[in-house]
């Protein structure tokens, strides 16, 4: 494996969501046609040296590419697997499923799969695996310019005016880009083929049934293959959830930033305000959030020089996604706080450091094949201007972005299916747990899958804020849950609200 290659692997392990976030008529594909005959996985130590547990073992799967014609080409599936610890009282496999769309799991069995408590880990194979399109699996790249690399450019925010003119364009000429590199396999990315491809590795392993720990984007992945393969299922934790909504599926991922920044503002604000916190940036909390709105409306007037940064100036833009960052844990809110320092002084701190560009372009490309490919997104400049234009008047800290275009809106190809919708039809064997604040994955959408799930759910709602709730923010309760029914099967009698 090359260094670039495990630079890819590694860095897509931390979920880098770039969120690049009339349908037509279904693929033939079923789910009962994609478990064609697979050959048993052929294991091997990983490579990687020191950055992998000794016992990680690997493999690679090969899946149709297009699951409408299981005859045609074949692309790679990396996967990874730790065995049960005691296979005397070994269960099944347990699938680590990634956030993103663009997060790799491939190295989770040796990372967060070692955070399970033993009891879990005595009983189960820990599964990950590198989504179709990311390295070292068969990759994808769109080959885009340097500058629409930054996260300011691929969160679609508004020009300062609100003007949705300047995203257009930036749609255009990354979709453009995506089509001419991005190859055949860019058509075939989308969440219900990550489903179908989950079902090959089932197969390939020889489990009858699979239980997952899907996290973020990997909760909506889990819930797919729950309605896809329902009878495949055992124990399905969706931990950080997202909005099934089968209208918009991706758009509503990309709106509920605005509910989520307006929940855990005023957490950060508390932070901000409070004695003896070095990055302390106001007497009260009631001043942080003036504070910020007039400091991203004077970064909107007169920008700053950010020598190494992209791009290389910081702008109210940049401040505002540099917002969405830091809210994804509270360990980030010093980020924010010395950037806001900072530029009330006129001056920037140095310049983040970032993943390598190959990783970027792959991880964006990713994204870019799933969030276009599951949903047609509005195409009209004049859509998205009226959306964004009633954003930024209800929701001035997210300024419009959660609504506005994204490279989908001249994405060129049409959804090859129509998204799948997720209903309460299947074995009641899933347990949900969510932040009650959450700046990437609100409540709110949290209860849309709820409601969608129906009986076949449970979910427990924690008291805590950042994004991933279990085994990420010591709330003991919350964990204690989630372990028990990883370990027994044994859920709440009812909805649970841990404090």
């Amino acid at each position: 494996m090359t260094q670039r290659t495990r630079t890819i692997r590694n860095a897509a392990i931390v979920g880098v969501s770039t969120a690049l976030l009339g349908i037509t008529a279904p693929v033939t594909a079923t789910a009962s046609a994609t478990a064609g005959p697979s050959k048993p996985l052929t294991w091997t130590d990983c490579e990687g040296g020191g950055t992998v547990d000794p016992r990680q073992q690997c493999a690679t799967l090969q899946v149709p590419m297009d699951y409408a014609d299981p005859a045609g080409p074949l692309i790679d599936i990396a996967v990874s697997r730790i065995p049960a610890e005691n296979p005397d009282a070994r269960r099944g496999a347990l699938f680590l499923i990634a956030g993103g769309p663009g997060g790799s799991s491939l190295n989770d069995p040796s990372k967060k799969g070692q955070k399970l408590p033993q009891e879990v880990r005595d009983t189960h194979d820990l599964i990950g695996f590198a989504p179709r399109g990311l390295a070292p699996s068969t990759a994808v790249d769109c080959g885009l310019e340097y500058g629409d690399l930054a996260t300011s450019k691929l969160r679609p925010w508004p020009a300062p005016d609100g003007s949705v003119d300047g995203n257009m364009v930036t749609a255009r000429r990354m979709a453009d880009a995506c089509a001419r590199s991005g190859g055949e396999l860019m058509r075939h990315l989308s969440t219900a083929n990550e489903a179908r491809d989950i079902d090959r590795l089932r197969a390939a392993l020889g489990e009858r049934r699979i239980s997952a720990w899907g996290v973020s984007y990997g909760t909506y992945v889990g819930a797919v293959y729950a309605q896809l393969f329902p009878h495949r299922t055992d124990r399905v934790v969706l931990d950080s959830v997202d909005d099934p909504d089968p209208t918009r599926v991706n758009r509503a991922w990309l709106a509920g930033h605005e509910q989520g920044v307006e929940d855990v503002f005023p957490h950060f604000a508390a932070w901000a305000s409070k004695p003896g916190n070095p990055d302390r940036i106001a007497r009260e909390a009631a001043d942080v959030r003036p504070m910020f709105l007039r400091l991203a409306a004077r970064l909107d007037r007169e920008p700053i020089p950010w020598p190494g940064a992209n791009p290389e100036e910081l702008n109210g833009n940049v401040l505002r996604q540099t917002m969405l960052d830091s809210f994804a844990s509270p360990s980030r809110y010093p980020t924010l706080a010395k950037l806001m320092v900072a530029a009330r002084q006129g001056t920037v701190p140095p310049a983040p450091a970032g993943p390598p560009e190959a990783v970027l372009q792959n991880v964006t490309a990713v994204g870019a094949g799933v969030l276009c490919n599951d949903v047609a997104w509005p195409k009209s400049a004049a859509v998205y201007q009226k959306d964004v234009t009633e954003s930024r008047a209800k929701y001035p800290l997210t300024a419009g972005m959660p609504r506005n275009a994204m490279l989908c809106a001249a994405w060129p190809y049409p959804p090859r299916e129509a998204p799948v919708r997720i209903t309460d039809r299947g074995p009641s064997n899933i347990l949900l747990v969510q932040n009650e604040r959450d700046v990437n994955t609100p409540l709110s959408g949290a209860l849309e899958m709820r409601e969608a799930l129906g009986r076949r759910a449970v979910m427990v709602t924690v008291d805590s804020t950042g994004h991933d709730a279990y085994l990420a923010e010591g709330n003991a309760c919350g964990d204690r849950t989630v372990s028990r029914f990883l370990a027994t099967g044994e859920r709440p009698g009812a909805d649970t609200y841990c404090g």
